[in-house]
C-alpha cells in the first residue's frame, strides 16, 4: 500500500469515526442522571424557577392542587391500562374496551423511549430532571416536571428515570422531543396522573405498593425518525 493509499484509508477511517460519534454516541450519553429513591419527595422546589433544555432556559411554574384528590372517570380500576403508541406520537387511556382518552404526546428522540408492558412504580406531582451531555448539545436541568408517573419493568429498573410527565419546555407534541420520557402537555398529564394507579389515597405523591399497584402502561410501535 502507497502513501496515497494509506493516507485515503485513514482519512476515511476518521470520517467513520464521525459519524459513529455523531449518530450513536447521543443514544448513549443522553439519558437522565440515575434516579435516587431516597431524594424523590414531590414537593415543588421554589428556589428553582427556571430549567434548561439544550441550552434555551424554560421557566418553571407551580400548579395549584385541586379541590378534591381522586382519581376521575374510574368506573373499575383493575381494567385500566396505558397505551402510548410511539409510531402515531399518541397516548391512550383505556376502563377495559373504552378508550376514556386520547392525546398527543412526544417519546425519545435523543434517547430511545422503550417498548414492552411496563407499570406505574411511584407519582410524583413535581420532580427534578437532569441529563444528557453539553458537549453534544443535550445537556438538560428541569426542575418541578410535573405530573410525573415513572415506570418499570424486570428488563427496564425504576432507576433508569423512564416516565409519563407534563412538560413546560417545548409545545411540539405529535413529534418526537424527549430523551426516553413520554412528554405530555401539562394539564393532560394532569388527567392521566389523577386517573390512574396507584390510588394517591388523599396525598399528591404516592409509590406503588402490593395493594395499591399501578396502572399497566403498553408502548409499541416506532418513532418516526425527525
Amino acid at each position: 500500500m502507497n502513501s496515497a493509499q494509506k493516507l485515503l484509508v485513514l482519512v476515511i477511517a476518521i470520517l467513520a469515526g464521525a459519524h459513529l460519534y455523531v449518530n450513536v454516541l447521543p443514544y448513549h450519553f443522553s439519558d437522565q442522571k440515575p434516579l435516587v429513591a431516597e431524594n424523590l419527595h414531590g414537593f415543588f422546589d421554589k428556589s428553582a424557577e427556571k430549567g434548561v433544555f439544550h441550552g434555551q432556559e424554560a421557566y418553571t411554574y407551580f400548579i395549584p392542587e385541586p379541590a378534591k384528590l381522586a382519581q376521575v372517570l374510574g368506573t373499575s380500576d383493575s381494567n385500566k391500562r396505558i397505551e402510548v403508541d410511539l409510531t402515531h406520537q399518541r397516548l391512550y387511556a383505556f376502563e377495559g374496551d373504552r378508550k376514556v382518552y386520547d392525546f398527543l404526546v412526544s417519546t425519545g428522540k435523543w434517547g430511545k423511549t422503550p417498548t414492552g408492558t411496563f407499570h406505574i412504580w411511584i407519582k410524583l406531582r413535581y420532580t427534578k430532571m437532569e441529563g444528557g451531555n453539553p458537549a453534544l448539545g443535550t445537556y438538560y436541568n428541569l426542575p418541578n416536571v410535573p405530573y410525573v408517573m415513572f415506570f418499570e419493568n424486570a428488563e427496564v429498573p425504576g432507576y433508569r428515570g423512564f416516565s409519563l410527565h407534563g412538560t413546560y419546555w417545548h409545545s411540539n407534541f405529535g413529534h418526537p422531543m424527549s430523551h426516553g420520557c413520554v412528554n405530555m402537555k401539562t394539564e393532560e398529564a394532569e388527567q392521566i396522573y389523577y386517573w390512574a394507579l396507584p390510588d394517591l389515597r388523599g396525598k399528591s405523591s404516592i409509590s406503588a405498593t402490593a395493594d395499591n399497584p399501578g396502572t399497566p402502561i403498553i408502548i409499541y410501535g416506532e418513532a418516526p425518525a425527525e
